[in-house]
């Protein structure tokens, strides 16, 4: 996308985001330092000018922007009270798929439609899988977020997504190995993960669409 396009998607994702920091800081029921809009406001800047950045049609981009939006709201939520609200992860999925069809029928991409749909059940599978198996480790809102993750990486193809998700374990891994050694916490406290897939899934992503 041209320059300008992906300074108006940060400037647009950035400011629906801050103005709906505040919606999400009711339903978290928390007054976390984390929830302002300035925190939502950044991160919405830098994910949808990514959306912008990686994407070639205005509907993909569209969906992109909607799951920044809702990633925007999700990160922070996640670090104040370490939990990923249906009441923000159902709607961020909601528009992406209905934005991912605008998009293949707009483009006769029905194929790729097709790759998000199956990336996004496997995805949610194998993720509910590890939470059935080690439920203190993943939540059912990491497997709910999973959902969409996958759903918008499988747009991408397989790779993205193989890439998106070890990314978000890998990531994890080493952010919490630095904590550990750091003393900022301990192995018996509790992380939010839900940040950290959705840096491992931007991360893929990327890795995907320019680096590859």
């Amino acid at each position: 996308m041209p320059p300008i396009v992906i300074a108006l998607s940060a400037a647009l994702c950035a400011a629906a985001a801050a103005s709906l920091i505040g919606r999400a800081r009711r339903i978290a029921a928390s007054d976390s330092p984390w929830l302002r809009p300035w925190v939502a406001g950044l991160l919405g800047a830098v994910g949808g000018a990514s959306a912008a950045a990686v994407t070639e049609h205005w509907a993909v981009t569209a969906a992109l922007c909607a799951l920044a939006i809702g990633c925007a709201l999700l990160v922070p939520v996640d670090q104040a009270v370490l939990r990923l609200p249906d009441a923000i992860v159902w709607p961020t999925t909601g528009a992406v798929l209905a934005m991912l069809l605008v998009a293949a029928g707009v483009t006769g991409e029905w194929g790729r439609l097709g790759t998000a749909v199956l990336a996004m059940l496997a995805v949610g599978a194998g993720y509910f899988v590890l939470a059935f198996i080690s439920p203190t480790s993943l939540g059912l809102g990491d497997v709910k977020l999973s959902l969409v993750l996958g759903l918008t990486l499988g747009w991408f193809g397989w790779p993205a997504v193989l890439l998106g998700v070890l990314g978000g374990f890998l990531v994890f891994a080493l952010a919490a190995l630095g904590l550990l050694v750091a003393r900022r916490t301990t192995m018996q406290a509790e992380l939010p993960f839900g940040p950290w897939m959705i840096l491992g899934a931007a991360l893929g992503l990327a890795w995907v669409t320019v680096g590859g």
